[in-house]
């Protein structure tokens, strides 16, 4: 029994007659006598009575009949939907924290001024839970600050990025132009949470460096790490991104180190399977113009050695 049944078996039940059905329906009346007949077998019941040359809807009739307008009610529906839905372009977007905080907004503004029909949904999480949607096909793309590991997904850098040692402007070491990493030894941090590919950068030149900080703080949330630095007299080495608003206000002052070692890329990242959409390819084309922030050339900064 299928949808195509049930809708020969209502135009017959109002018609009251095959030949007149079949003509409505732009079929033969063999192919409806022959659905009407596999709609009874399969049910094991009589659906109309055939009296002078007229059919008489059964009890059985009836009862299927309005089940059958409820049916193929929804089905009209459902099928509304989807096309519906087909003729948007829907893209799913994944953004690490700091991507999120510090670039999402902008990003998004840019897309809905070049793709105003379509919709977008959009998830902040840390690397490694982004990968997990990403390779369960919940996500389309998606911009990180991380390494992506598994195999099945694409990672192609497109915006730089780079880690600095930020600090309140009444800490001690705010009013220095040089600080020694040496000198970290001890001192009290916020860090991000593991699976943060913040996170995994900082142990990675922590472990490096072979120092023993004091972490004071673990969080995810930006504003946390700005309230730590302003009010708690916490360092932290974050994205240059994500402290511009007090950088720019001298609130907090960075320390850029001299090497390349916390230069990181903002990637795009998509399953290897995964077809590009017109959506898809919008959000390629916007983040290739998010580079290094020109702002920095006016701030007063000071430089992390070795």
């Amino acid at each position: 029994m299928t949808i195509r049944h049930l809708k020969i078996f209502i135009t017959v039940a109002e018609c009251g007659s095959m030949n007149t059905a079949a003509r409505k329906l732009y079929l033969s009346q063999p192919t409806i006598s022959q659905a009407i007949r596999e709609l009874e077998e399969h049910y094991d019941t009589k659906l109309f009575d055939r009296l002078s040359r007229r059919l008489h809807i059964t009890l059985s009739g009836q009862e299927l009949l309005n089940s059958a307008y409820q049916v193929v009610d929804q089905f009209r529906q459902m099928e509304e939907v989807m096309f519906k839905s087909r003729k948007k372009d829907i893209i799913r977007i994944g953004s690490t924290i700091t991507v999120g905080s510090c670039l999402t907004s902008n990003v998004l503004h840019d897309f809905n001024r070049v793709m105003p029909e379509s919709e977008t949904y959009t998830l902040i999480a840390n690397t490694h839970m982004i990968e997990e949607k990403l390779l369960k096909s919940e996500l389309d793309i998606a911009l990180v600050e991380g390494k992506i590991h598994h195999q099945d997904l694409i990672m192609v850098p497109c915006i730089r990025d780079f880690l600095v040692l930020g600090c309140a402007k009444d800490h001690p070491f705010a009013t220095r132009e040089e600080i020694h990493v040496r000198e970290l030894e001890g001192q009290k941090f916020i860090i991000r949470e593991p699976g943060s590919g913040t996170r995994a950068l900082f142990d990675q030149f922590i472990n490096r460096h072979n120092l023993k900080i004091c972490t004071s703080w673990e969080a995810t949330c930006p504003d946390a790490f700005r309230n730590a630095i302003l009010y708690n007299h916490c360092l932290a080495v974050v994205s240059v991104r994500l402290l511009e608003r007090d950088i720019r206000s001298r609130q907090i002052h960075i320390f850029i180190p001299h090497t390349n070692e916390l230069e990181r890329s903002f990637s795009l990242v998509y399953h290897k399977d995964k077809i590009f959409t017109p959506a898809m390819e919008a959000i390629r084309n916007i983040v290739a113009h998010y580079q290094q922030p020109d702002w920095l050339n006016n701030i007063p900064v000071g430089t992390l050695m070795e």
